[in-house]
């Protein structure tokens, strides 16, 4: 058995040494390391992504702006606008809950527009309106919609 074992160290076997399993744990520790901050990085942006208010508020200015574009201003209060649209008056403000919705002028059937808001008030300048939106999360943005003169 002792020569068996002696013959062993005589041999000339390639051995995984100290030295390259020192580096191999070390490449190892970095790469984890990296995809660790990737993933927390890429939980960030997801996190960012969910609760911007961004890409909604984008889709309100469209929806809102087409809405605008087929109907000729009526009235403007502060909470309130109203337009005529092929015969039916529709009205915009926002809601008693936290959301911006558009109904009937007298407030039958509504549609949700955009949620999650504080406050939204009305302004007019000649045919001009604007529209002041806060959000639940502090955001604030406005909507200027210029309406074309009737002849």
């Amino acid at each position: 058995m002792g020569r068996l074992f002696l013959n062993l160290f005589k041999s000339k076997l390639r051995a995984f040494t100290l030295l390259e399993c020192l580096i191999a744990l070390l490449v190892l520790a970095g790469s984890l390391s990296i995809y660790q901050g990737l993933t927390k990085v890429l939980s960030a942006n997801i996190h960012y992504v969910a609760n911007s208010q961004e890409e909604n508020w984008l889709l309100f200015c469209q929806q809102f702006r087409a809405e605008l574009e087929r109907s000729r201003l009526k009235s403007v209060s502060p909470g309130r606008l109203t337009v005529t649209r092929d015969g039916q008056e529709l009205a915009f403000g926002k809601s008693k809950s936290d959301d911006f919705r558009k109904t009937n002028a007298d407030g039958r059937g509504f549609q949700p527009m955009l949620w999650e808001v504080a406050s939204a008030s009305f302004s007019q300048e000649d045919d001009d309106i604007r529209l002041e939106l806060r959000f639940t999360n502090g955001l604030e943005r406005s909507f200027i919609y210029a309406f074309t003169k009737q002849t």
